[in-house]
């Protein structure tokens, strides 16, 4: 959530903020009238407490009918002072309501706009002219069936549609991308995390995915428990109600989870084969840091998404993502979108953002810095979403017989296997 000081001295900027993202801007004003409840009903208790207490000292001095007097007027107190507690509770809870309602201000640099409106920043690598080779591209789940590491049949008759096997060097693949992810972000100063996947409902509310999110997240009625659709979320959480030593920052985080996602409103999209499934893995990048190194973290945060692409020897670019389409965190996002041959056109494959003090603020995250105790900033940052990285890596690295080029990163995590051989003509 945003600072509300800031909302009351500047409510412009919010407002410009909340029209550029598509949300509802009416929703400013209303928050400044909830606080303002707050603020005067809180002032209005303080008074009537303070009353009362003087009151409380008289009583006991006071004989006959002017201890009866007081009496009756402490009657009366009592119940003004419930009331006024009531109101001021009503109006804090209106308040956090509202503000929890509220996006991350925009920064000022984001491209104005819908999904198609961002800004390419670099462009990385060559796209392959499989004409001049002489052969047509096979797309990831043509190559994934002939290399016996791709089953969407079976998935889908076991769990249903969005779900699949990795199978053989399917499987090995994952590991081996994993692996070789997790050791760059260790040489890099991340620590290694293995997560939770299953978080309370102040944990997701806190990270921002019960907003305009909440349609894609994963809900265990029985136990009010979430599914998480990125290690972000228990990421995030991890130091909730602490207070970190600033001379602990940055404190930089790797974590390998499961994912789910409900996929709610993609019907139709990307139904063929593993781009857009229920389930995958990924290791994700996290970084706690001071508000005023937040901007120059998630420039370290691309630079370290665009190592591991360049690594893996794709053709990607890096796009400034628009406004209207980020996620309600985020201050501003970064996009790194590999080239995929069959679809023509470059497809998003990590992601980070800079989510400045929103999340922290929501999660009581605190920085102490001398005698000063005051918010930090998160940032994420994905290093590898799995199944997207297959497909990439299939498309972009294969050959006219269907076999596949494994990139020279991996090999080392594939018992030094350069070519994924087909298992069936």
């Amino acid at each position: 959530m945003i600072d509300l000081r800031l909302l009351r001295e500047d409510p412009d900027r919010v407002r410009a903020s909340q029209r550029a993202r598509g949300e509802d801007v009416a929703l400013v004003d209303s928050l400044l009238s909830a606080d303002e409840r707050r603020r005067s009903s809180g002032v209005r208790f303080d008074e009537l407490r303070a009353e009362q207490k003087q009151l409380g000292r008289l009583i006991p001095k006071a004989t006959g009918d002017e201890k009866a007097a007081l009496l009756k007027q402490a009657g009366q107190l009592a119940a003004d002072v419930k009331a006024a507690d009531a109101e001021r509770d009503a109006a804090v809870a209106e308040t956090q309501e509202l503000l929890g309602r509220l996006g991350n201000l925009i920064h000022p640099d984001v491209p104005v706009g819908g999904e198609e409106d961002f800004v390419t920043l670099e462009t990385h690598g060559t796209h392959r002219d499989f004409d001049a080779e002489g052969f047509t591209p096979r797309d990831h789940l043509e190559l994934g069936t002939l290399l016996g590491a791709i089953d969407v049949e079976r998935g889908a008759k076991v769990s249903g549609s969005r779900f699949y096997f990795l199978t053989g060097v399917g499987a090995l693949l994952e590991l081996a991308l994993v692996n070789a992810a997790i050791a760059q972000a260790t040489a890099a100063g991340f620590t290694p995390m293995l997560t939770p996947a299953l978080v309370r409902p102040q944990s997701m509310a806190g990270t921002g995915f019960l907003g305009q999110a909440a349609q894609d997240v994963y809900h265990l009625d029985k136990d009010d428990l979430y599914l998480v659709g990125t290690s972000e979320v228990p990421l995030a959480a991890y130091h909730m109600d602490e207070i970190l030593d600033a001379d602990r920052l940055p404190l930089r985080y790797a974590g390998f989870s499961p994912c789910f996602r409900r996929e709610a409103g993609s019907h139709g999209k990307d139904t063929r084969g593993i781009f857009r499934v229920h389930q995958f893995d990924k290791v994700e990048m996290f970084s706690y840091v001071a508000p005023e190194d937040s901007a120059a973290e998630h420039q370290r945060l691309l630079e370290w998404e665009k190592q591991w692409l360049t690594a893996l020897e794709l053709p990607f670019r890096v796009i400034d993502v628009a406004s209207g389409d980020l996620g309600s965190s985020a201050s501003r996002k970064f996009d790194c979108e590999a080239w995929i041959p069959t679809q023509g056109k470059y497809r998003e494959l990590t992601s980070t953002s800079d989510c400045t003090e929103y999340q922290s603020r929501r999660l009581a995250i605190r920085m102490r810095d001398g005698k000063t105790v005051r918010p930090l900033a998160t940032l994420n940052g994905t290093l590898c979403a799995v199944p997207r990285t297959i497909v990439a890596i299939l498309e972009n690295h294969q050959q006219a017989d269907g076999s596949v080029r494994v990139p020279e990163v991996l090999r080392p995590y594939l018992g030094g296997r350069e070519v994924l051989e087909p298992v069936a003509k």
